[in-house]
């Protein structure tokens, strides 16, 4: 297991249970690094939506119990936040709650020139996603394709 995977199921094993007794959902775990910065990110939601009050409890308990652990060596940012509009889909659960939701697709490579997608979720498995268009057509993309899918969202 790599050590980004090590970070983040450990941090996903401890979290678990904060979630189950808060009513809380962790959406993901992600240990990345950007910019030449290390970042240890959380990201939780609730019915109703997450409060800074729920972010301060989560961040406090994990903060204190990283602390205690030390099993990351690299110097790090820990980031608790809501997914919040634009929530990618990545987990089983994401796209099974996403069906019937416009999504916005970005390729890697374009197809026809065009990278960027955006339709109604319609299907999905573990090698593909299926979405339709207002003109009622369909495409389905491999997901080894797919750089990113998020909830789409208009201002």
């Amino acid at each position: 297991m790599a050590r980004r995977d090590e970070y983040e199921s450990r941090v996903e094993k401890f979290l678990i249970p904060i979630m189950e007794e808060n009513n809380f959902e962790l959406v993901d775990v992600e240990y990345v690094k950007e910019a030449g910065t290390w970042y240890l990110r959380a990201y939780i939601d609730k019915e109703g939506g997450f409060t800074v009050d729920d972010c301060e409890m989560v961040s406090r308990r994990l903060s204190d119990w990283l602390d205690k652990e030390d099993f990351i060596d690299d110097s790090y940012i820990l980031e608790v936040s809501s997914p919040g509009l634009g929530r990618p889909l990545k987990k089983e659960k994401d796209f099974k709650r996403s069906l019937g939701e416009a999504v916005d697709i970005k390729l890697y490579r374009a197809i026809e020139r065009q990278k960027d997608f955006s339709g109604i979720l319609t299907a999905y498995d573990a090698d593909t996603v299926t979405i339709r268009y207002e003109d009622g057509s369909e495409n389905t993309f491999n997901r080894k394709d797919i750089a990113l899918i998020r909830l789409a969202f208009d201002f």
